[in-house]
């Protein structure tokens, strides 16, 4: 069999599918965007509906761009945006809600109350992560809350839950196949990290039944074949694993010490800690990197909730650019000085702050700030957060690590934003040449398991550096941009 695999990337803003060739080349690619819903202030839905739909077209238009059937496809592999909640009817297939979105944080009354009547320290201790809106048990909790009868519906085993991945997979085998991977699992605030199961105390705790959690797989299983009617011809799904432990693969990060950041929507860092799981002091994620032959491999985790999300808002919001590429040269052209710092806390703070009731804020505004500034700005908010993370991670991880940072994600294209953050991490940054290592994780996982990919030290090899990023800015300069950036920080949280 050709060794053609196809990745869908379904992502927070956009649906990508992309066929790579037996070289880990991109063969054909389809993209769609869809609608973002913003109900109230500080909560984000998406209709299911639209994210099937641009599925759909997108793995159609690949495949058309490839000029290959589905025949040709040896396997499909899934990644999608975590922690996202769908709940639908298991009869009829439909949704009872919108989609609750990772970003929302509808929930932070719960997590508060969660973390009075001291749950978190179980929480932490079973799966890693702290009591937060950001992951989906609340979720869970709050559709079954709200959608009239939808709890009775639930605990009589007709209604049934899942990440984004869980979904696609009971649309695409047409309702055959209710699964998910051990990395998305492992984000639910329901899933025991070591036990590697769906936890009772913690559904107990959520109030979830456990009649709707989908099996849990490894990363490159047997997950289904697709129904014939949608594209063809059936075609087996063998990978599947959240868009961070994709990217995480994508980038080879295979060692312990191996650390890659995702910038996309949000930005991502994730530190692969091998067989061992590291208790995190810092309040970083302890999380599963990915499940492999019923081996798990652990990471630590830094979530930063808006990373891209802060050039779209410059973009849509405040119209000071057409594009978002234009965002590096307007940096670029900022004031020397203009200190002016953006804390991007639209919807709160993520790791290590985990401040929910934040909001966004800007510290620095003379008369002379424009637009280049609020470039500058954004864009050094990313940097500063990763700085941040690793950081925290660097206080965690008591084993070798490798200094250099593995990059991917729509930001990283921006040769300014890459420098900027080598000099504030004062960190090699390496690009690689491949940038869509979110949808390549995933297809390695499906091609491996089909038999036509190698394993990982044949795709570690196939990893290919574009440009390493050398940091240049002087300690002092650095020194003073770190600390401005604390001071905001402080100004913005709330706790």
């Amino acid at each position: 069999m050709a060794g053609y695999v196809l990745a869908i990337d379904q992502g927070t803003t956009s649906t990508r599918a992309i066929v790579f060739d037996d070289g880990f080349r991109i063969a054909g690619v389809g993209q769609q965007e869809f609608a973002q819903h913003f109900p109230r202030s500080g909560w984000v839905e998406h209709d299911p509906e639209d994210i099937w739909r641009t599925v759909v077209a997108t793995v159609r238009t690949a495949l058309s761009a490839a000029s290959l059937s589905a025949g040709d496809i040896a396997a499909i592999g899934i990644t999608n945006q975590r922690e996202t909640t769908v709940i639908w009817d298991r009869a009829t297939g439909e949704p009872i809600h919108n989609a609750i979105v990772w970003q929302d944080r509808r929930t932070a009354d719960i997590c508060r109350q969660l973390r009075e009547d001291g749950a978190e320290e179980m929480v932490t201790a079973k799966t890693g992560l702290v009591v937060d809106p950001y992951f989906s048990g609340t979720k869970i909790a709050w559709i079954l809350d709200e959608v009239t009868g939808a709890r009775a519906r639930a605990e009589a085993g007709n209604l049934a839950f899942g990440t984004i991945d869980t979904f696609l997979l009971w649309r695409l085998t047409g309702g055959r196949v209710h699964a998910t991977d051990a990395t998305n699992a492992a984000r639910t605030l329901l899933f025991d990290i070591e036990a590697n199961d769906w936890d009772e105390d913690l559904l107990k705790l959520l109030r979830v039944p456990r009649a709707l959690l989908p099996e849990v797989r490894d990363c490159a299983a047997e997950f289904g074949m697709t129904d014939p009617a949608l594209f063809g011809t059936a075609i087996p799904i063998l990978g599947m694993a959240g868009d961070q432990h994709a990217a995480t693969l994508g980038n080879a990060c295979f060692r312990p010490g191996m650390t890659k950041s995702t910038y996309g929507t949000g930005c991502f860092a994730v530190l692969n800690t091998g067989r061992v799981r590291c208790h995190s002091k810092n309040r970083l994620l302890s999380t599963i990197a990915y499940r492999l032959d019923g081996q798990t491999t652990y990471a630590l985790e830094g979530s930063i909730f808006v990373a891209g999300a802060a050039v779209q808002w410059l973009r849509d919001g405040l119209k000071l650019m057409e594009r978002a590429e234009q965002s590096g040269p307007m940096a670029a052209k900022a004031s020397e000085t203009e200190d002016v710092y953006l804390v991007p806390a639209f919807v709160g703070l993520g790791a290590p702050w985990w401040d929910a009731e934040a909001r966004g804020a800007i510290y620095g505004l003379t008369r002379n700030t424009g637009p280049n500034e609020f470039a500058r700005a954004a864009l050094e908010s990313v940097c500063f957060q990763t700085a941040d993370l690793l950081g925290a991670m660097g206080r965690d991880w008591q084993g070798d690590g490798d200094r250099v940072l593995r990059v991917d994600g729509g930001m990283v294209a921006s040769d300014w934003t890459m420098q900027r953050l080598a000099d504030i991490l004062n960190a090699p940054v390496d690009r690689p040449v491949v940038l869509e290592t979110t949808a390549l994780g995933a297809a390695w996982l499906a091609g491996h398991k089909a038999g036509v990919w190698p394993g990982q030290d044949g795709f570690a090899a196939s990893w290919h550096l574009e440009r390493r990023f050398e940091p240049a800015m002087s300690a002092v300069e650095r020194g003073r941009k770190l600390t401005g950036w604390a001071d905001a920080v402080r100004r913005t949280r709330t706790s």
